[in-house]
């Protein structure tokens, strides 16, 4: 596993699943964390799991302000950010004739705005630092279509793109960006989806299991880390071999 020392990061949706996963892969790698969340219990317990090497604010993505404060208040503790970790999203499934506007906006709001927001507010941190890495977490619902997912692919497609066009306008900065597409991973969220539906989606991947979050957490540890110095603007897939089909 790569070494993160003297790496500085923010990770978003901390407070548990994938974000809770990557916090505590970055701290057991010497990197300091800021968590953010708006579980602002769970997200003070995983702070008191990581230790000193990390942080807790309590953060609404899809605000500005929000954004200049975690910034400012991070720097203001662990000094200048250096990686960027957008992982905070939610996911509304609804079919294009049920999901309601508001609804749609929501998504977009939390899963697609939030990206940008966290990518132009850290710049100038990064910039200071002299460099940085971005790792957007997108989905595999970004590269392929599925079902009910009209509000849910359209962010998750935007990452990908959005990925893409910033790892362009920063690549002079010495700022690499990336995008992780998970398939279905075993965290909470897990529970509050039809057992049918679970084994519906089991059938379809070959490896013929979920993945581990501890899983994903090695990639983006990787994407954050110098050993990934030559790569920028490209989307790594992981999710058993789903997409491969």
């Amino acid at each position: 596993m790569a070494d993160l020392t003297n790496k500085v990061a923010i990770i978003t949706g901390a407070a548990s699943g994938l974000g809770k996963a990557f916090a505590k892969n970055f701290v057991d790698h010497g990197a300091k964390v800021i968590i953010t969340d708006l579980n602002e219990e769970n997200g003070k317990k995983v702070q008191q799991e990581l230790g000193e090497n990390s942080v807790f604010f309590k953060q609404d993505v899809s605000s500005v302000d929000d954004w200049k404060r975690v910034v400012s208040e991070g720097e203001s503790k662990f000094g200048n950010i250096n990686v960027l970790v957008n992982n905070a999203g939610i996911g509304i499934m609804k079919p294009i004739d049920e999901i309601t506007p508001e609804e749609y906006d929501k998504v977009i709001k939390i899963n697609q705005y939030s990206v940008f927001y966290g990518m132009k507010y850290v710049l100038p941190s990064m910039r200071k630092a002299g460099s940085g890495s971005i790792v957007n977490i997108s989905s595999i619902g970004g590269l392929v279509a599925m079902p009910i997912s009209i509000a849910y692919g359209a962010s998750k497609y935007a990452v990908r793109g959005m990925t893409k066009d910033a790892a362009l306008d920063l690549v002079g900065d010495h700022i690499r960006v990336n995008s992780v597409h998970p398939g279905v991973v075993q965290t909470p969220i897990l529970n509050d989806i039809p057992d049918e539906q679970n084994e519906a989606s089991l059938k379809e991947i070959p490896m013929g299991r979920f993945g581990k979050p501890e899983e994903l957490a090695n990639l983006v540890n990787f994407l954050a880390s110098d050993e990934a110095s030559y790569v920028t603007g490209q989307e790594f897939t992981a999710d058993g071999g789903y997409t491969m089909k």
